[in-house]
C-alpha cells in the first residue's frame, strides 16, 4: 500500500472527481458515510456525539457525518469552530442543508472561550477541525477547542488526521495544539505521520477507510513510503514445487554466540531453519558445541578455534548467505575476524546485534561492505551508526542517507519497521505487537531474513518479507501467550503458522 505526501492526496481527490467522474461534494458524502459505519458499528445511542467541525473540507466531512448520525437518532451536537470568516464550498452546501432540515437546534457557534461547551467523559468527541490540510501550528480559538477536548477522558476520534499534526513533517505540541485522538480514521491510506513514535501519543489507534479515490492515479503516482501487508507479501513468496530438494533452498551460515549468550545462536539457527532454508551451519565457538547440538539438532556446525568467541573466517565458499552478529560479543579477536569477512565474502551479508556495534566502532569499515548488505539495526544501534537525531522524520532522513551511502538495506526495528532500500524507499511494516519487546526477538528476525536470503530471495524481498513473518508470528504468538508473557521462542513456533496464513 502506498503512502502518499498531502499534496499528492489532493491530487488522488481531484483525478478521481474528474475522471469518475463524481461532484466534489458527493466525494465528500462517500467520505463521511464511511466515518459513519465504522462509528455505527461500534457506538450505541447512548452517547452523546460533540462534532467539532473547522469550516474547511475536514469540516464538511464532520457536518455529513452529523447529518447521517441525526438521521439515525444519535444525539448530536455540531459546534462550528469559526477560526475563519471563510468558509470552503462544500462546508457551506453541508452546513446549508443541517439549516434546511432544521438541525439549527443540534448547531453551536464557536468564536469566543465563552462559547466552548461543557464535556462528559461518556461524551463521543469528533474532531473534524483542520484533517491533513493544515499548514502551521494551531493558535487562537480551534487551539482553544483543542485544548478542551485534551482535557476530558471522553473517547476522541479524528477525522483523517488529528488536527494540528502535520502529515509529512514534525508536529511539536509547544508550538501550536494537537488533538490527542484515541482513533484516527484515515481515508484511503495511512499518513506517514501515524507511522512514528513520536505521533503516537495524537493518533491513538488508526483505520484506514476505503473512499474509492481513483485506483488508476494511486497506480501510476510515485511515492518512497509504502505500507505492507499481506497482499503486498504474498506474491513475492516463492512455490516449492514436486522435485525440489533441500539443495534447492539454499545454504546458510550464521556466525553467532559466545560465552553466556549461546541463547542468541539458538533463536537465530531456529528461526532461520523455519524459514525453509534448505541447510543450516552455525559458526559458534567451542562453548557452545553441546548446547547447540541438543538445543537444535538440525543445525550444523562450525566450531571455532576458540573457547568462547568468534575468533576467526571459516571456508566461506559452500554457503549460499552469510548472517553475523547475534551474541557474538565484542573482543578485538571478534572485531578483526569481522573485517576479514567483510574483504573475502563478496555477496550480501546480514548484520545484526554485536556485529553491528562492532561496525559503529569501525566506521571506516562501512564503505567497503559488500553491496546489498543488510543491517537490522534497534534504534540505538542505529544511533551509534549515524549519531543523534532531533525527532523521528530527521531519523528517516538519517535512514535514508546511511542507506544510499553504504549501498544497504537498513531494517530499523520497532514499531512498524521500517525498511530501507538503497534508492531510498522505506517499506513500513504492518504486523507485529508490544509482546514484542523482549530478548531475543531480534534474533529470530535475524535468522528468518537470513534464511530467505540463502533461499534465493533478494536482500529488499529478504528483509520485507522476513520482517512482516517476524511480525505475523508475534501476533499469533500474542494471541496465545499475551503480550507480558511471550517470549522469543513463541515467535520462532509460531513462523510455521505464519507460512500457512500467508497461503490461505
Amino acid at each position: 500500500m502506498k503512502i502518499l505526501s498531502v499534496e499528492k492526496i489532493r491530487e488522488a481527490d481531484a483525478y478521481t472527481i474528474k475522471h469518475e467522474p463524481i461532484p466534489s461534494i458527493d466525494l465528500m458524502e462517500r467520505a463521511a458515510y464511511q466515518l459513519y459505519r465504522w462509528i455505527k458499528k461500534r457506538v450505541d445511542k447512548e452517547h452523546t456525539f460533540h462534532i467539532f467541525a473547522g469550516v474547511g473540507n475536514n469540516g464538511g466531512d464532520g457536518l455529513v457525518l452529523a447529518r447521517l448520525l441525526l438521521k439515525k437518532g444519535y444525539r448530536v451536537i455540531i459546534h462550528i469552530v469559526r477560526y475563519s470568516d471563510k468558509t470552503s464550498t462544500d462546508f457551506q452546501v453541508n452546513y446549508d442543508r443541517l439549516i434546511g432540515m432544521d438541525m439549527s437546534a443540534n448547531i453551536n457557534e464557536i468564536k469566543e472561550k465563552q462559547d466552548l461547551p461543557e464535556l462528559s467523559e461518556d461524551d463521543l468527541l469528533v474532531d473534524a477541525l483542520f484533517g491533513s490540510g493544515l499548514a502551521r501550528p494551531v493558535e487562537g480559538i480551534a487551539a482553544g477547542v483543542i485544548q478542551k477536548m485534551n482535557d476530558t477522558t471522553a473517547v476522541t476520534v479524528a477525522v483523517d488526521v488529528p488536527s494540528g499534526l502535520f502529515s509529512d513533517g514534525h508536529s511539536n505540541p509547544e508550538e501550536g495544539a494537537i488533538v490527542r485522538a484515541d482513533y484516527t480514521l484515515s481515508f484511503q491510506m495511512p499518513k506517514l505521520a501515524f507511522l512514528l513514535p513520536e505521533n503516537d501519543q495524537f493518533v491513538g489507534e488508526w483505520h484506514v477507510l476505503d473512499i474509492g479515490l481513483s485506483s488508476e492515479y494511486i497506480n501510476k503516482v510515485k511515492t518512497k513510503d509504502y505500507f505492507m501487508k499481506k497482499k503486498d507479501i504474498a506474491p513475492m513468496l516463492k512455490q516449492r514445487r514436486k522435485f525440489d530438494h533441500k539443495g534447492t533452498f539454499g545454504h546458510a551460515l550464521l556466525i553467532a554466540g559466545s560465552y553466556g549468550k549461546m541463547g542468541a545462536a539458538i533463536l537465530a539457527s531456529r528461526a532461520c531453519l523455519r524459514s525453509g532454508v534448505g541447510l543450516l551451519h552455525t559458526h559458534i565457538p567451542r562453548v557452545g558445541y553441546e548446547i547447540m547440538q541438543t538445543a537444535t539438532p538440525e543445525t550444523m556446525l562450525s566450531i571455532d578455534s576458540y573457547d568462547n568467541y568468534f575468533s576467526a573466517v571459516p571456508d566461506l565458499s559452500m554457503y549460499n548467505a552469510i548472517g553475523i552478529g547475534p551474541g557474538i560479543g565484542m573482543e578485538k579477536q571478534s572485531q578483526m575476524a569481522l573485517k576479514l569477512l567483510v574483504q573475502e565474502y563478496p555477496s550480501p551479508i546480514v548484520f545484526d546485534a554485536d556485529a553491528l556495534n562492532i561496525l559503529a566502532e569501525n566506521k571506516t569499515w562501512l564503505p567497503f561492505l559488500p553491496k546489498g548488505c543488510i543491517l537490522t539495526p534497534h534504534p540505538k544501534e542505529f544511533e551509534r551508526l549515524v549519531g543523534k537525531w532531533t525527532d523521528d522524520y530527521h531519523k528517516l532522513l538519517l535512514l535514508r542517507e546511511f542507506s544510499s551511502k553504504f549501498n544497504a538495506y537498513v531494517v530499523l526495528k520497532g514499531a512498524h519497521t521500517a525498511t530501507c532500500f538503497p534508492d531510498g524507499s522505506i517499506y513500513f511494516n504492518s504486523t507485529g505487537n508490544p509482546g514484542m519487546a523482549t530478548a531475543g526477538s531480534g534474533d529470530a528476525l535475524t535468522g528468518l531474513i537470513l534464511g530467505l536470503l540463502a533461499q534465493g530471495y533478494s536482500p529488499g524481498q529478504a528483509s520485507v518479507i522476513g520482517t512482516y513473518l517476524h511480525g505475523l508470528a508475534g501476533d499469533l504468538a500474542m494471541k496465545k501467550q499475551g503480550t507480558e508473557a511471550m517470549v522469543a521462542g513463541d515467535i520462532v513456533e509460531a513462523i510455521g503458522s505464519t507460512f500457512r496464513r500467508m497461503k490461505a
